[in-house]
């Protein structure tokens, strides 16, 4: 999955009693026909939670085939003291735009009203900023977004901990900074021994430092873990070609092709079986 569909994806942040539209364990899925974005459903409601849930929910469905009226709304919304949800769909609405800045600004701005008023979502927003900053290409801003997403998550919720690490190991690792990456991954998988896509980044992480044994190892669990995961299959393949077994590389190159026809993974697969005949 691309990093901006994820974040289309991560609304998972427990509401605020103040703030109804945030509630439930997940963001509204981003998928079928686009809401109408409007200040309710065509039946007059109430003030209060249900009618900004309804609002969050309306902006954040019109968001993959309308950003731009979504980010209007949003910011419309906002001005009306749309609060925490505003500011959400908003970054949302600028992820979905491609514009990364903006959405990281946003989602900091996000963040930092909650840690105002100690609103649970705070670490989510600030890993998001992370992830926005990420994709624009701002390192230093991303790792610092990280850092405090990691210190407010503490390990009382070890998946969101373990993915906060993974994310900024990601960071440190574009970088170059692999010793760093390393004791991130390490700790995402000492909290979450079952996060397929740490155990995988861990074994690309030691195959790039030359420690096959490790890679080994690791592609392995995250293999047992998903197993029909294409890019655990693409790591497996080229921790398989690493250690010299370029039959079982192939084959899972060839698997890859059947499995995910026009994927990024299909196509890295392809390239390397067309250079090596």
């Amino acid at each position: 999955m691309r990093l901006i569909a994820a974040l289309l994806l991560i609304a998972a942040t427990p509401a605020l009693a103040q703030q109804g539209p945030i509630a439930g364990p997940t963001a509204p899925a981003a998928t079928g026909p686009a809401a109408p974005i409007a200040s309710g459903p065509a039946a007059p409601m109430a003030p209060g939670p249900a009618l900004e849930r309804a609002r969050y929910d309306g902006c954040v469905r019109a968001i993959p085939t309308n950003a731009t009226n979504a980010l209007e709304f949003a910011q419309g919304w906002r001005i009306r003291n749309g609060g925490l949800p505003a500011l959400h769909c908003a970054a949302l609405a600028f992820l979905q735009l491609e514009r990364f800045a903006d959405a990281a600004r946003t989602l900091e701005e996000a963040a930092q009203k909650a840690e105002a008023v100690k609103a649970p979502q705070a670490a989510d927003f600030w890993g998001q900023a992370g992830n926005a900053w990420f994709l624009d290409g701002k390192r230093d801003k991303a790792g610092a977004a990280f850092d405090r997403a990691i210190l407010l998550a503490g390990d009382y919720a070890p998946r969101r901990s373990a993915s906060l690490h993974v994310d900024r190991a990601r960071v440190a690792a574009d970088g170059g900074d692999l010793g760093a990456a390393r004791i991130d991954l390490d700790r995402a998988i000492a909290l979450n021994p079952d996060d397929a896509t740490a155990l995988m980044l861990s074994a690309a992480l030691a195959r790039r430092q030359n420690d096959l044994p490790r890679a080994t190892r690791d592609i392995a669990a995250a293999s047992a873990k998903a197993p029909e995961d294409v890019d655990v299959m693409l790591e497996q393949a080229q921790i398989a070609a690493a250690n010299g077994d370029t039959a079982t590389a192939r084959r899972i190159l060839e698997m890859i092709l059947k499995a995910a026809p026009g994927s990024a993974a299909a196509d890295i697969a392809a390239k390397s079986l067309a250079a090596n005949p």
